[in-house]
């Protein structure tokens, strides 16, 4: 199989494209993200990548605070719009009719149409080239109640988001899999081989001379 050599580049994907919003419920910033991901279960860690040119930098490096915001695929048109226009200019969330709605581990605010929000509180930040990395823990999660069933368990699959891939934007699809799925049907055999009754032999055992 042959195949062609680009020089080293960005193209890491898919990846989520998040709405990360700071300051305060009072004076509310927003910019769109897609430089995210998860760093460490525990403590739960995640990393946010943003030019320091970008008006929430500032924002988010004073106040050591940031909110990570899922958002879902119909409201692409408006995360589109808050990664390419610039809060110094105008109230992006005023503007896109976002709600920012108080925290309840941070200042920052969450943004009400997010699906999941994650609260996140700045422990570094490391400078490489054209952005700086904030590594964050995750302090708090909030998810929208549509999205738990009756037994607690998250849904998901129902929130409807969306994923960012090479300068494009892809609503997830199916469900094609969950984690450890490939070896559970193995995995199911062995016990049921373990645990089944051996077999008697029908060899009749022949008597020693």
């Amino acid at each position: 199989m042959s195949k062609v050599t680009w020089k080293g580049g960005t193209l890491l994907a898919p990846v989520p494209a998040v709405l990360v919003s700071c300051g305060t419920v009072e004076k509310p910033a927003a910019l769109t993200i897609a430089w995210t991901g998860i760093v460490s279960s525990d403590p739960p860690t995640t990393y946010i990548s943003v030019r320091p040119e970008r008006n929430s930098y500032e924002i988010i490096k004073q106040f050591g605070e940031f909110c990570v915001n899922m958002m879902p695929s119909s409201v692409v048109r408006t995360l589109d719009y808050c990664g390419i226009k610039s809060g110094r200019n105008e109230d992006k969330l005023a503007k896109r009719k976002l709600t920012a709605l108080p925290c309840t581990k941070i200042s920052a605010p969450m943004i009400a149409q997010s699906k999941i929000s994650l609260e996140c509180k700045v422990t570094d930040i490391i400078k490489k080239g054209s952005h700086d990395m904030f590594l964050a823990e995750i302090v708090a999660v909030n998810i929208d109640e549509e999205l738990i069933d009756e037994k607690g368990r998250l849904m998901i699959e129902q929130a409807g988001l969306l994923a960012y891939a090479h300068g494009t934007y892809f609503a997830l699809g199916k469900k094609i899999g969950t984690f450890g799925f490939s070896t559970k049907q193995k995995r199911g055999k062995e016990v049921a081989r373990k645990n089944s009754p051996k077999k008697k032999s029908n060899k009749k055992s022949k008597d020693k001379k």
